[in-house]
Protein backbone atom coordinates (compact mmCIF):
# COMPACT_ATOMS: atom_id res chain seq x y z
CA UNK A 1 0.00 0.00 0.00
CA UNK A 2 1.10 3.47 -0.98
CA UNK A 3 0.61 4.54 2.49
CA UNK A 4 3.32 2.51 3.88
CA UNK A 5 5.76 2.90 1.09
CA UNK A 6 5.77 6.18 2.00
CA UNK A 7 6.41 5.70 5.58
CA UNK A 8 9.06 3.33 4.14
CA UNK A 9 10.88 5.73 2.62
CA UNK A 10 10.88 8.39 5.40
CA UNK A 11 12.40 5.74 7.46
CA UNK A 12 15.05 4.83 4.39
CA UNK A 13 16.49 8.09 4.44
CA UNK A 14 16.66 8.72 8.38
CA UNK A 15 18.37 5.79 8.73
CA UNK A 16 20.80 5.63 5.93
CA UNK A 17 21.21 9.56 4.83
CA UNK A 18 21.42 10.39 1.05
CA UNK A 19 19.91 7.73 -1.23
CA UNK A 20 19.73 7.68 -5.40
CA UNK A 21 16.14 7.10 -6.61
CA UNK A 22 17.82 3.50 -7.54
CA UNK A 23 19.34 2.80 -4.49
CA UNK A 24 15.20 3.69 -2.83
CA UNK A 25 13.58 1.48 -5.72
CA UNK A 26 15.69 -1.62 -5.28
CA UNK A 27 14.57 -1.58 -1.39
CA UNK A 28 10.89 -0.64 -1.95
CA UNK A 29 10.89 -3.24 -4.71
CA UNK A 30 9.37 -0.53 -7.01
CA UNK A 31 10.39 1.64 -9.79
CA UNK A 32 12.77 4.62 -10.15
CA UNK A 33 9.41 6.64 -11.32
CA UNK A 34 7.54 5.28 -8.37
CA UNK A 35 9.93 6.72 -6.09
CA UNK A 36 10.02 10.18 -7.99
CA UNK A 37 6.46 10.56 -7.55
CA UNK A 38 6.59 9.63 -4.07
CA UNK A 39 9.14 11.62 -2.93
CA UNK A 40 6.56 14.64 -4.96
CA UNK A 41 3.70 13.54 -2.63
CA UNK A 42 6.12 13.65 0.54
CA UNK A 43 7.18 17.14 -0.48
CA UNK A 44 3.47 18.21 -1.16
CA UNK A 45 2.51 16.52 2.24
CA UNK A 46 5.34 18.96 4.14
CA UNK A 47 8.09 16.19 4.70
CA UNK A 48 11.43 18.18 4.20
CA UNK A 49 13.31 16.11 1.50
CA UNK A 50 15.66 17.44 -1.12
CA UNK A 51 17.34 16.62 -3.86
CA UNK A 52 21.16 17.02 -4.07
CA UNK A 53 22.24 17.35 -8.00
CA UNK A 54 25.80 15.42 -9.29
CA UNK A 55 27.60 12.31 -9.68
CA UNK A 56 26.98 11.62 -5.76
CA UNK A 57 23.83 13.30 -5.57
CA UNK A 58 20.31 11.77 -4.25
CA UNK A 59 17.52 12.76 -1.79
CA UNK A 60 17.98 13.61 1.94
CA UNK A 61 15.73 14.71 4.91
CA UNK A 62 16.40 18.04 6.65
CA UNK A 63 18.87 17.13 9.85
CA UNK A 64 16.69 16.74 13.17
CA UNK A 65 13.64 15.59 11.36
CA UNK A 66 11.75 12.54 13.10
CA UNK A 67 8.72 10.60 12.24
CA UNK A 68 6.51 10.16 15.56
CA UNK A 69 6.68 6.51 16.17
CA UNK A 70 5.82 4.50 19.57
CA UNK A 71 9.27 3.67 21.09
CA UNK A 72 10.94 0.38 22.13
CA UNK A 73 13.48 -0.76 24.61
CA UNK A 74 16.62 -2.18 23.33
CA UNK A 75 16.04 -5.47 24.29
CA UNK A 76 12.63 -5.33 22.46
CA UNK A 77 13.52 -3.84 19.10
CA UNK A 78 17.19 -6.58 19.68
CA UNK A 79 14.67 -9.65 19.57
CA UNK A 80 12.42 -8.30 16.75
CA UNK A 81 15.61 -7.67 14.89
CA UNK A 82 17.05 -11.30 15.73
CA UNK A 83 14.28 -12.79 14.62
CA UNK A 84 13.51 -11.15 11.33
CA UNK A 85 17.28 -11.96 10.36
CA UNK A 86 16.14 -15.83 10.16
CA UNK A 87 15.63 -15.59 6.02
CA UNK A 88 12.51 -13.90 6.41
CA UNK A 89 12.41 -13.79 2.62
CA UNK A 90 11.35 -17.39 2.65
CA UNK A 91 8.46 -17.24 5.72
CA UNK A 92 5.12 -17.44 3.57
CA UNK A 93 6.92 -14.28 1.07
CA UNK A 94 6.47 -11.36 3.66
CA UNK A 95 10.05 -9.86 2.37
CA UNK A 96 8.71 -6.79 1.71
CA UNK A 97 6.83 -6.14 4.84
CA UNK A 98 9.36 -7.58 7.21
CA UNK A 99 11.92 -4.87 5.30
CA UNK A 100 9.55 -2.35 6.19
CA UNK A 101 9.05 -3.56 9.76
CA UNK A 102 12.63 -3.94 10.67
CA UNK A 103 13.10 -0.08 9.76
CA UNK A 104 10.27 1.15 12.20
CA UNK A 105 11.76 -0.98 14.77
CA UNK A 106 15.30 0.93 14.45
CA UNK A 107 13.38 4.41 14.13
CA UNK A 108 11.84 3.62 17.33
CA UNK A 109 14.34 3.44 18.98
CA UNK A 110 15.93 6.21 21.33
CA UNK A 111 19.07 8.17 18.88
CA UNK A 112 21.39 6.84 21.25
CA UNK A 113 20.54 3.28 21.00
CA UNK A 114 20.35 3.24 17.39
CA UNK A 115 24.22 2.71 17.26
CA UNK A 116 24.75 0.15 19.86
CA UNK A 117 21.74 -1.88 18.60
CA UNK A 118 23.14 -2.39 15.34
CA UNK A 119 26.01 -3.19 16.66
CA UNK A 120 24.29 -6.00 18.98
CA UNK A 121 22.34 -7.36 16.18
CA UNK A 122 25.49 -7.97 13.86
CA UNK A 123 26.69 -10.27 16.63
CA UNK A 124 24.02 -12.68 16.17
CA UNK A 125 23.75 -15.18 13.06
CA UNK A 126 21.06 -17.31 13.16
CA UNK A 127 20.55 -20.03 10.59
CA UNK A 128 23.42 -19.24 8.05
CA UNK A 129 22.46 -20.68 4.77
CA UNK A 130 25.43 -23.52 4.75
CA UNK A 131 26.65 -25.16 8.06
CA UNK A 132 30.29 -26.08 9.31
CA UNK A 133 30.36 -28.58 7.01
CA UNK A 134 30.23 -26.15 3.76
CA UNK A 135 26.68 -27.64 3.03
CA UNK A 136 24.02 -25.19 1.86
CA UNK A 137 20.78 -25.46 2.92
CA UNK A 138 18.26 -26.74 0.22
CA UNK A 139 14.84 -23.99 0.04
CA UNK A 140 12.40 -24.53 -1.61
CA UNK A 141 11.50 -22.26 -4.93
CA UNK A 142 7.56 -20.92 -3.91
CA UNK A 143 6.72 -17.87 -6.65
CA UNK A 144 5.28 -14.48 -5.05
CA UNK A 145 2.17 -15.03 -6.88
CA UNK A 146 1.56 -18.43 -5.79
CA UNK A 147 2.16 -17.57 -2.33
CA UNK A 148 0.18 -14.30 -2.10
CA UNK A 149 -2.74 -15.94 -3.52
CA UNK A 150 -2.13 -18.54 -1.01
CA UNK A 151 -1.48 -16.50 2.13
CA UNK A 152 -4.66 -14.57 1.10
CA UNK A 153 -6.68 -17.32 0.86
CA UNK A 154 -5.93 -18.42 4.43
CA UNK A 155 -6.40 -15.10 6.06
CA UNK A 156 -9.71 -14.67 4.24
CA UNK A 157 -10.45 -17.74 4.95
CA UNK A 158 -12.16 -18.07 1.03
CA UNK A 159 -11.54 -21.21 -0.91
CA UNK A 160 -8.44 -21.67 -2.78
CA UNK A 161 -7.94 -23.18 -6.51
CA UNK A 162 -4.27 -24.58 -7.69
CA UNK A 163 -2.68 -26.42 -9.93
CA UNK A 164 -0.85 -29.14 -8.10
CA UNK A 165 2.23 -30.76 -9.66
CA UNK A 166 2.56 -34.10 -6.95
CA UNK A 167 5.67 -35.97 -7.63
CA UNK A 168 5.50 -38.36 -10.71
CA UNK A 169 2.49 -37.53 -11.58
CA UNK A 170 0.92 -35.53 -13.96
CA UNK A 171 -0.51 -31.31 -12.34
CA UNK A 172 -3.81 -31.90 -11.62
CA UNK A 173 -5.92 -28.85 -10.34
CA UNK A 174 -7.24 -28.95 -6.56
CA UNK A 175 -9.68 -26.71 -4.61
CA UNK A 176 -9.85 -26.68 -1.11
CA UNK A 177 -10.59 -24.60 2.25
CA UNK A 178 -7.62 -23.49 3.58
CA UNK A 179 -6.78 -24.22 7.29
CA UNK A 180 -3.05 -22.76 7.94
CA UNK A 181 0.31 -22.64 6.58
CA UNK A 182 3.55 -24.40 8.10
CA UNK A 183 7.35 -23.56 7.47
CA UNK A 184 9.33 -26.93 8.48
CA UNK A 185 13.49 -27.04 7.67
CA UNK A 186 12.76 -24.33 4.72
CA UNK A 187 9.36 -26.35 3.13
CA UNK A 188 6.19 -24.47 3.72
CA UNK A 189 3.08 -26.39 3.40
CA UNK A 190 -0.56 -25.44 3.32
CA UNK A 191 -2.89 -27.14 5.75
CA UNK A 192 -6.18 -28.07 4.16
CA UNK A 193 -9.71 -30.06 4.06
CA UNK A 194 -10.93 -30.98 0.02
CA UNK A 195 -14.40 -32.22 0.58
CA UNK A 196 -14.33 -32.93 4.41
CA UNK A 197 -10.92 -34.64 4.48
CA UNK A 198 -7.99 -33.71 5.25
CA UNK A 199 -4.96 -32.68 2.98
CA UNK A 200 -2.02 -31.33 3.00
CA UNK A 201 0.61 -29.41 0.09
CA UNK A 202 3.85 -28.12 -0.22
CA UNK A 203 3.95 -24.94 -1.67
CA UNK A 204 6.78 -25.33 -4.02
CA UNK A 205 4.58 -28.48 -6.14
CA UNK A 206 1.93 -25.49 -6.66
CA UNK A 207 1.92 -24.24 -10.47
CA UNK A 208 -0.54 -21.42 -9.94
CA UNK A 209 -2.80 -20.92 -7.53
CA UNK A 210 -6.16 -18.63 -7.27
CA UNK A 211 -7.82 -17.28 -4.38
CA UNK A 212 -12.07 -18.10 -4.92
CA UNK A 213 -14.79 -15.70 -3.58
CA UNK A 214 -16.61 -18.28 -1.81
CA UNK A 215 -15.95 -18.85 2.00
CA UNK A 216 -14.20 -21.65 2.84
CA UNK A 217 -15.68 -24.65 5.19
CA UNK A 218 -13.49 -24.57 8.37
CA UNK A 219 -14.04 -24.09 12.07
CA UNK A 220 -13.26 -20.31 13.17
CA UNK A 221 -10.57 -21.69 15.75
CA UNK A 222 -7.62 -22.93 14.46
CA UNK A 223 -4.59 -24.84 16.87
CA UNK A 224 -1.61 -25.55 13.86
CA UNK A 225 0.29 -27.34 16.45
CA UNK A 226 -1.98 -30.09 17.25
CA UNK A 227 -2.85 -30.09 13.45
CA UNK A 228 0.43 -30.27 12.34
CA UNK A 229 1.35 -33.53 14.93
CA UNK A 230 -1.94 -34.98 14.10
CA UNK A 231 -1.17 -34.88 10.70
CA UNK A 232 2.43 -35.53 11.09
CA UNK A 233 1.73 -38.76 12.77
CA UNK A 234 -0.87 -39.99 9.98
CA UNK A 235 2.03 -39.43 7.32
CA UNK A 236 4.31 -41.86 9.49
CA UNK A 237 2.17 -44.21 9.47
CA UNK A 238 1.38 -44.48 5.69
CA UNK A 239 2.80 -47.05 3.23
CA UNK A 240 6.26 -45.82 3.12
CA UNK A 241 9.22 -48.09 3.69
CA UNK A 242 11.30 -47.94 7.50
CA UNK A 243 14.98 -48.23 7.42
CA UNK A 244 17.07 -48.98 10.19
CA UNK A 245 20.45 -47.26 9.89
CA UNK A 246 23.56 -47.08 11.28
CA UNK A 247 25.49 -43.49 10.44
CA UNK A 248 28.66 -41.78 11.16
CA UNK A 249 27.88 -38.59 13.71
CA UNK A 250 29.28 -36.25 10.90
CA UNK A 251 27.48 -37.22 8.12
CA UNK A 252 23.81 -37.46 10.33
CA UNK A 253 22.49 -34.54 9.50
CA UNK A 254 22.91 -35.56 5.46
CA UNK A 255 20.68 -38.24 6.40
CA UNK A 256 18.36 -36.61 8.02
CA UNK A 257 18.04 -33.64 5.17
CA UNK A 258 17.12 -36.95 3.07
CA UNK A 259 14.90 -38.95 4.76
CA UNK A 260 11.35 -38.26 4.79
CA UNK A 261 10.58 -38.76 8.45
CA UNK A 262 13.04 -39.67 12.03
CA UNK A 263 10.91 -42.13 14.29
CA UNK A 264 13.74 -43.53 16.56
CA UNK A 265 17.15 -41.83 16.81
CA UNK A 266 19.81 -43.41 19.57
CA UNK A 267 23.74 -43.51 20.37
CA UNK A 268 25.36 -46.85 19.25
CA UNK A 269 28.55 -48.31 21.00
CA UNK A 270 31.10 -47.84 18.81
CA UNK A 271 30.40 -44.31 18.27
CA UNK A 272 27.78 -44.15 15.14
CA UNK A 273 24.34 -42.95 15.70
CA UNK A 274 21.58 -45.86 14.81
CA UNK A 275 17.93 -43.96 13.50
CA UNK A 276 15.50 -45.30 12.38
CA UNK A 277 14.25 -43.39 9.74
CA UNK A 278 11.66 -43.56 6.82
CA UNK A 279 11.65 -43.26 2.99
CA UNK A 280 9.52 -42.57 0.00
CA UNK A 281 9.87 -45.86 -1.43
CA UNK A 282 12.98 -49.01 -2.14
CA UNK A 283 14.53 -46.59 -4.65
CA UNK A 284 14.35 -43.13 -2.71
CA UNK A 285 16.01 -44.66 0.41
CA UNK A 286 18.89 -46.71 -2.18
CA UNK A 287 19.06 -43.24 -3.89
CA UNK A 288 19.64 -41.65 0.00
CA UNK A 289 22.12 -44.34 1.66
CA UNK A 290 24.24 -44.67 -1.54
CA UNK A 291 25.18 -40.54 -0.96
CA UNK A 292 26.66 -41.68 2.22
CA UNK A 293 28.92 -44.17 0.46
CA UNK A 294 31.11 -46.14 3.59
CA UNK A 295 29.67 -43.46 6.68
CA UNK A 296 26.20 -45.53 6.67
CA UNK A 297 25.33 -49.13 6.73
CA UNK A 298 21.92 -50.52 6.39
CA UNK A 299 20.70 -53.09 9.73
CA UNK A 300 16.89 -53.48 8.33
CA UNK A 301 15.04 -54.25 6.20
CA UNK A 302 16.74 -57.23 4.04
CA UNK A 303 15.35 -55.83 0.51
CA UNK A 304 17.58 -52.61 1.09
CA UNK A 305 20.27 -54.32 1.81
CA UNK A 306 20.07 -56.50 -1.27
CA UNK A 307 19.07 -53.40 -3.11
CA UNK A 308 22.69 -51.76 -1.91
CA UNK A 309 24.35 -54.79 -2.42
CA UNK A 310 23.28 -55.05 -6.17
CA UNK A 311 24.08 -51.30 -7.11
CA UNK A 312 27.93 -52.06 -5.55
CA UNK A 313 28.42 -55.31 -7.17
CA UNK A 314 27.47 -53.48 -10.69
CA UNK A 315 29.80 -51.05 -10.20
CA UNK A 316 32.49 -53.08 -8.66
CA UNK A 317 31.99 -55.06 -12.05
CA UNK A 318 32.31 -52.24 -14.11
CA UNK A 319 35.91 -50.75 -13.22
CA UNK A 320 37.33 -54.08 -11.96
CA UNK A 321 38.96 -54.71 -15.26
CA UNK A 322 41.14 -51.32 -14.89
CA UNK A 323 42.61 -52.32 -11.33
CA UNK A 324 45.83 -53.58 -11.08
CA UNK A 325 46.26 -56.41 -8.89
CA UNK A 326 47.62 -55.47 -5.69
CA UNK A 327 51.15 -57.05 -4.94
CA UNK A 328 51.09 -59.51 -1.53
Amino acid sequence: MRADRLVSLVLLLRQRGRMTADELATELEVSARTVLRDIEALSTAGVPVYAERGRRGGFSLLPGFRTELTGLNHDEALALLTAGSVRGHQVFGLSSALASAMRKVVDALPEGHRASLDDAAKRFLVEPETDLLSRRLVTEDVTRAVMSEVRRAVLTGHKLRFHYAAPDRTPRWHTVDPIGLVTVRDRSYLLAARSGEDRTYRLSRMLTAEELPEPAERPEQVDLDRIWAERSAQFLSENRIPVLVRVRPTRRDELLNTARAVRAEDPGADGWVRLDVTFEDLRHAVWAIWQLGIDAEVLAPDSLRAALHRRAATLAARYERDVAPQEA
